[in-house]
């Protein structure tokens, strides 16, 4: 209680006392948590941000409303991912389910993703997102197998 009373009320007891090392740490975490935070929101901003057509070469694709408008049972395609075509040899589908070969290494498609619409392109279509925790499949979408 005494060295709360000596230094005017100001510091409960030694961790809020900036002389100590324990003190130190504190100041350094208040200041660097929030920018920390702000960095890492902004980033997260800028990949939401970031558009799905950069270049507009596809605006004026008579299948863009269509493409925009493609929904699993995860949500909208093209929202969060970009979608691409996949080759006959590179998707199957076995007792009633997808699965389709990414970067030489085959993912299951989980049914929720898989799109029910018809589909206007012909090919086979999946939209992946790529994470640190790897690969998953926002949409498929089945070809022909022509």
């Amino acid at each position: 209680m005494t060295d709360r009373m000596e230094a005017g009320g100001r510091f409960a007891d030694r961790y809020d006392d900036p002389g100590t090392l324990v003190g130190r740490r504190r100041g350094w975490m208040r200041v660097s948590l929030p920018l920390g935070l702000v960095a890492l929101l902004s980033v997260a901003a800028a990949q939401l941000a970031q558009a799905r057509d950069p270049d507009g070469r596809y605006a004026n694709s008579p299948l863009k409303e269509w493409f925009d408008g493609l929904r699993s049972g995860k949500g909208p395609c093209c929202s969060d991912a970009d979608g691409s075509a996949v080759s006959d040899v590179d998707w199957e589908s076995k007792d009633g389910h997808y699965r389709v070969r990414l970067d030489g290494a085959w993912i299951d498609v989980p049914d929720e993703a898989v799109v029910t619409e018809p589909n206007r392109v012909g090919r086979a279509m999946v939209w992946p997102i790529k994470s640190y925790m790897g690969v998953t499949i926002r949409c498929f979408m089945p070809g022909s197998m022509t």
